[in-house]
């Protein structure tokens, strides 16, 4: 009996193996192989990069987390790099820069042109807007230039070419461009003016400290995946595009019905433009669609292009209504008083509870009193309820004044006269913020 048992077990396992081998070698099963640690760094050293990253225990640490506690991230990574390797690698060349630095937009943002920190960091190279606008990208309300993965590719390159000017040493330059340069030199200074990263590293703040390790780590992985058995299951290859100019508002919605074109690629083209539309008043806007779709565009660009122009009103509604949008409103500044809750404030205010959290970052409902709320309000949204029925709508006095009240916002005095705006209030009476106080006479006319 025991041999029939055995026999059988066997011949299960063999069974078992041929069918596997028959499998792509990720769908066999995914077993992280135990590689020693002489091994990886060995493999590590092989690498002869140009950033020169002692391989250590730090490093170590990190390898191991890419290619056995979270292999998924790796092979996510593995699928996406087709799609924006060649972009990364042209401007590096460009501009004569290490072309390890492809890697970088995988720890930043996992190759995500659309991805935005809690610090609002933005697109696959992770700029702040300050940032991003010293190195030219266009930011507003309908474009963001962060998620141009062409844009924000070359803007990037500029400043790490900047920053490698300043530093001359490229793991110094990578924390740099981590948590800033001001953090960087106090990191120095604090190490007794030490230049080495592993000799300041104990003194910068603790992500930077994960930051370059982790560079070199996912370097590794991407390399050598095939070796910890990590292949992705799919790959995402870039959509071939021709570029069309735009010097008019165009409702990507209907362009895409007109032009036969899927949406979803036009947008997936056209990361940067945030809200499904592009406004009026950029010159010259590149826009890209599909190339097996563009000789029906050319020939009938012309009409395309007016309906997706004569459609601004049907987005402009919809525009006002999405959430967190600020679109066609005014922004009012409140600030919390004792017993305030949100939900409260966005009830006296006529605002979505959502919209409200959105435009002042909050993810759950703590607030403090002080502390400045920034509300959008549009006329759709005004709360009549706030102003006093004899106050409404009044005509502007023949003294062209108004005394202020507790309780008065530039928004509740705008609405009480016809005709009257905030930003006319803060014309009339050489206003720079939205602080008024009781008492205060301000010129309405």
């Amino acid at each position: 009996m025991r041999k029939l048992i055995s026999v059988f077990l066997l011949l299960c396992f063999t069974v078992t193996a041929f069918a596997q081998e028959a499998l792509a070698p990720h769908e066999v099963y995914d077993y992280a192989p135990d590689l020693p640690y002489e091994e990886i760094e060995r493999r590590y050293n092989e690498l002869d990069l140009e950033i020169d990253i002692a391989f250590n225990d730090r490093v170590h640490a990190f390898i191991n987390y890419f290619t056995v506690r979270d292999r998924d991230y790796t092979r996510e990574m593995l699928r996406r790099k087709e799609v924006y390797f060649p972009i990364f690698e042209k401007y590096l060349a460009k501009y004569n820069l290490p072309q390890e630095l492809k890697y970088l937009p995988i720890i930043e943002a996992g190759l995500n042109p659309k991805a935005v920190s809690g610090p609002q960091a933005v697109g696959l190279w992770q700029f702040m807007s300050p940032t991003a606008r010293e190195q030219g990208l266009h930011i507003d309300w309908y474009i963001d230039e962060r998620m141009d993965p062409e844009k924000s590719t070359e803007a990037a390159c500029k400043y790490i070419a900047w920053l490698y000017g300043i530093f001359k040493d490229w793991k110094m330059t990578l924390a740099a461009y981590n948590s800033g340069i001001g953090n960087v030199w106090r990191a120095m200074r604090r190490a007794g003016h030490k230049e080495d990263f592993w000799e300041v590293y104990n003194y910068l703040p603790r992500e930077t400290r994960s930051y370059v390790p982790q560079f070199a780590a996912i370097l590794y992985a991407m390399e050598y995946a095939d070796v910890h058995n990590i292949y992705p299951t799919e790959i995402l290859y870039p959509i071939d595009y021709d570029v069309v100019k735009t010097n008019q508002f165009v409702y990507l919605k209907t362009l895409a019905d007109e032009g036969r074109i899927d949406i979803e690629e036009i947008e997936r083209l056209n990361p940067a433009i945030k809200k499904g539309a592009i406004p009026a008043n950029l010159k010259n806007f590149e826009l890209r669609i599909p190339r097996y779709q563009s000789r029906y565009f050319q020939t009938h660009k012309e009409s395309i292009l007016a309906k997706a122009e004569a459609d601004k009103v049907e987005f402009e509604k919809i525009a006002k209504n999405m959430p967190g949008s600020t679109f066609g409103k005014e922004k009012v500044v409140y600030r919390v008083k004792s017993g305030d809750v949100l939900g409260t404030i966005a009830r006296k205010h006529n605002v979505r509870l959502e919209d409200l959290k959105s435009w002042n970052n909050i993810r759950g409902s703590l607030i403090r009193v002080g502390q400045r709320l920034d509300i959008f309000i549009g006329p759709d949204f005004y709360d009549a309820s706030s102003v006093t029925a004899n106050q409404r709508d009044q005509p502007i006095p023949d003294s062209k004044l108004h005394v202020v009240q507790p309780g008065d916002t530039l928004w509740d005095i705008s609405r009480m006269y016809k005709g009257l705006s905030i930003d006319r209030i803060k014309e009339l009476n050489n206003l720079k913020g939205n602080s008024i106080k009781p008492g205060m006479k301000l010129r309405i006319g």
